[in-house]
């Protein structure tokens, strides 16, 4: 690049290599080179200067002997005035600065000049800049984009209370430098975020032992604004503080109730929104203050509107200029107990406050409570102010205030203030009462909905965890169930419905039970989520033409079922998280099972998957909450729910509590179900299986295997019932359908009884007139089992039957 072309561009420094006039001037004198700024200044153009002495182009013989001298001097550089010849004849001033540029073979001059009042002018915004930083009263902080303290003035620095060597500057600043102050870090944030100027007037609190005049402290206006480059890109936040002194009361009152605003009701935490209240009016306006609320409040309960005459308070908080609170004497949680005609209850009837300007410790309702006209007298409490703490014409409590190291007793000023906040902290502590009563509803429908207990099954061993989530999330709609099927077959589910709300629960319900009708219908698992995901399409069609909105926007859902005799889960999932397979000799497992859509979506198939398993394999179905809590990576998940699965010859409660232990926070973000199955095999001799001819003569042989059959598990006190159905199942097979014909008999905790054949036709049971011949055998069936059912398969279909048998302590 032409150096002429760098030193065109502009600058805002006078003297910058991209704004001055630039000349290269030789050991004798002679110009080198002149840049198009110089053309500008002077009006010579390069061709007319270059090869002449520099000398020339001044208006005297003391300029140029000034010019001389300083180049006999020029060491580190040089800086002057000089007056130069313009080319129309004019005298210019100019503001010179010089330096020595030295090569091996030989040394030039680098002359840079601007004019003088350019020059003048730039000293000037200089010592305007380095007045406000480091003169001015005004508090200035320069931080990073990752907010982080680059540099901080004094001024700022005694606003905050930091040392004197938190002005030093990055390279040479303490290892605190970096922590800024709260109250900073808060407001350079959300200039941060949203990139605009953030001003807030802050309340500072007074220190004890202040004049009265300055009993109320001072504000503090705040204002952070982003710091950007020239193409506008984000380089940190700019932080600015000014004190002044509060000594307009009214102006001083209206920043408190913009403190209040801004800290009063940041959550939907109950005992956190009173604790936010007690710390604006405290020391703000008292020296100490209690909050006592209706345990009905507390409880969540709903509340009848109107002042109250009785009920129980109960001390939410209490806070006091002291750290300890020694003036406190009901503990918080315990029951406030206050007399009849105390100033506490006598406002919450009335619903009206209660103002004693100058407090006589002698007065006739503290006689009645001698602990609290004790520690009245004793601190020196002089004056009392009893507010109720109410919200959308209910009651939830009282508010008391009191001063003694304050001099200025509570006037009508401090009571109409006092009513504004606690009349702003009243709304929000009654919006936290009916979150936490909505929460708790949604909740206690979800606890409904879910299994009170899981099933003991012969095959498998169950464990399971549901943790709900931090309760300004809302609770969720996970579920999950243990569903024994026919066959000795088991089920194993686990599911999540998108949203949190009483919606969610009440989805998540509709969709448990239609899974479980499903599953009794002994469905595959890719054909059960087939049909799962029509009735959540269903649902959603209802939920957009009713008035209340939407009720199931979708959901996941993963469905397993086990089978103990051939030892294979056969797995499908809808959007859902694989599930984690541990082995006994291998390590832990997340086999790969076809991803289906979520359910919802409608016109796409689901895809099932077979896995052997060995006996005592653990089997871990979970929600996506448990591998996403903490905002981790959901590979970090799976490696953290891997590890938790090892050795899974661990009691399962064991593993549970690993599992939250080291995948969970304490507070969770999302609701958190999972379900863990220990593996177990049927034995071979606890099953027992023939092919039957299709001729009416097998069936008396298929009687007598049975019976023998029935006396080696030591059941011969079914053998009648059982042959009875044996006969039926047997005869109608033979009858009504077609061959092959197998008859199969388990015993497990029930005896179960099946004969399979290749017909899909479903007997069905009626109830035969007394003229009819036949007809009565399903019934009989119906009447001597504990249940019956059918299940399709891919070659016909099996009839199945149940009898209850006496506990056997082997299975």
């Amino acid at each position: 690049m032409d150096l002429r072309d760098l030193a065109d561009k502009p600058g805002g420094d006078p003297f910058g290599i991209t704004s001055a006039a630039v000349a290269l001037v030789d050991v004798h004198g002679l110009i080198r080179y002149w840049s198009r700024r110089a053309e500008d200044l002077l009006g010579y153009p390069a061709s007319s200067v270059l090869g002449r002495p520099v000398t020339s182009l001044l208006t005297s013989d003391r300029s140029a002997a000034s010019l001389v001298a300083a180049a006999q001097q020029v060491g580190e550089g040089w800086e002057g005035l000089i007056t130069a010849r313009h080319r129309a004849g004019h005298p210019v001033e100019l503001a010179l600065r010089v330096c020595a540029l030295h090569a091996e073979q030989s040394s030039v001059w680098l002359a840079v000049a601007c004019e003088v009042i350019e020059s003048r002018r730039w000293e000037l915004d200089q010592a305007v800049v380095r007045g406000l930083l480091e003169e001015s009263p005004i508090g200035i902080a320069v931080l990073d984009s990752e907010l982080r303290c680059q540099w901080m003035n004094q001024a700022l620095a005694a606003m905050e209370g930091l040392p004197a060597d938190h002005t030093a500057s990055r390279a040479s600043a303490p290892a605190g430098l970096e922590q800024v102050p709260s109250a900073v870090d808060w407001q350079a944030r959300q200039a941060l975020i949203s990139g605009r100027v953030t001003p807030a007037v802050e309340h500072v609190a007074p220190r004890h032992g202040m004049s009265r005049r300055n009993s109320y402290g001072r504000l503090r206006l705040r204002s952070s604004f982003p710091l950007r480059d020239a193409d506008g890109k984000t380089l940190g936040v700019c932080h600015t503080a000014v004190d002044f002194t509060a000594e307009d009361r009214a102006r001083e009152r209206l920043a408190l109730v913009n403190e209040a605003a801004q800290r009063i009701g940041t959550t939907l935490d109950l005992d956190r929104t009173v604790r936010e209240l007690a710390e604006v009016l405290v020391p703000q306006l008292a020296d100490f203050v209690a909050i006592d609320l209706f345990q009905g409040v507390l409880a969540a309960r709903d509340l009848n509107p109107g002042p109250l005459t009785g009920g129980t308070l109960q001390r939410a908080v209490h806070l006091s200029i002291h750290e300890e609170v020694p003036e406190a004497i009901i503990p918080i949680g315990e029951p406030a107990g206050y007399p009849a005609q105390s100033p506490q209850r006598r406002c919450l009837t009335t619903s009206r406050p209660i103002l004693d300007p100058v407090l006589d410790p002698t007065t006739w309702w503290l006689a009645d409570d001698s602990q609290r006209q004790a520690k009245i007298v004793s601190l020196g409490v002089h004056t009392h102010l009893v507010v109720p703490l109410r919200a959308r014409g209910v009651t939830m409590g009282v508010v008391t205030l009191l001063r003694w190291e304050n001099p200025s007793p509570f006037d009508e000023d401090d009571l109409l203030l006092v009513e504004e906040l606690v009349a702003r902290a009243a709304v929000c502590v009654d919006n936290a009462r009916r979150f936490v009563r909505e929460h708790n509803a949604a909740l206690a429908l979800q606890t409904s909905l879910l299994p009170p207990d899981l099933p003991d099954h012969c095959a498998v061993e169950v464990a399971y965890r549901y943790l709900p989530a931090d309760a300004e999330a809302g609770v969720g709609g996970d579920w999950f169930d243990v569903i024994p099927l026919s066959g000795a077959r088991i089920a194993l589910v686990v599911g999540d419905v998108v949203g949190h709300g009483i919606h969610a629960a009440a989805s998540m319900g509709r969709l448990r039970a239609a899974v479980q009708t499903l599953a009794d219908m002994d469905l595959p698992p890719d054909e059960l989520l087939a049909h799962v995901d029509d009735l959540v399409l269903r649902l959603a069609d209802e939920a957009e033409a009713s008035e209340h909105g939407p009720v199931v926007f979708g959901a996941t859902c993963v469905y397993a079922v086990y089978d103990p005799i051939s030892r294979k889960l056969n797995v499908a999932r809808a959007g859902h998280p694989t599930p984690a397979i541990a082995h006994l000799s291998e390590p832990v497992e997340l086999p790969d099972i076809p991803a289906g859509p979520p359910l919802g979506l409608g016109g796409l198939p689901f895809e099932s998957a077979e896995i052997e398993l060995e006996e005592g394999s653990v089997v871990a179905l979970y929600t996506d909450g448990l591998i996403e809590a903490s905002d981790r990576d959901v590979d970090v998940g799976f490696e953290r729910l891997c590890f938790a699965l090892a050795h899974p010859d661990r009691p399962l409660e064991e593993i549970c509590d690993t599992m939250v232990r080291i995948l969970l926070p304490d507070r969770p973000p999302d609701d958190v179900a999972f379900l863990i199955a220990r593996t177990r095999a049927l034995a071979p001799d606890r099953v027992a299986s023939w092919e039957v001819p299709a001729d009416p003569r097998a069936v008396h042989e298929t009687r007598d295997n049975t019976a023998r059959c029935l006396a080696d598990w030591g059941l011969e006190d079914l053998a009648f019932t059982t042959e009875l159905i044996v006969s039926e199942l047997i005869t109608n097979a033979i009858t009504h359908a077609y061959g092959p014909i197998n008859l199969r008999l388990i015993h497990e905790k029930t005896l179960i009884c099946e004969v399979s054949d290749a017909s899909n036709t479903s007997p069905h049971l009626r109830r035969a007139r007394t003229t009819d011949e036949g007809g009565r055998g399903l019934f009989l069936i119906a009447q001597v089992t504990q249940r019956w059912g059918t299940r399709y398969t891919a070659t016909g279909k099996t009839i199945w039957a149940e009898q209850q048998v006496p506990d056997d302590p082997s299975c």
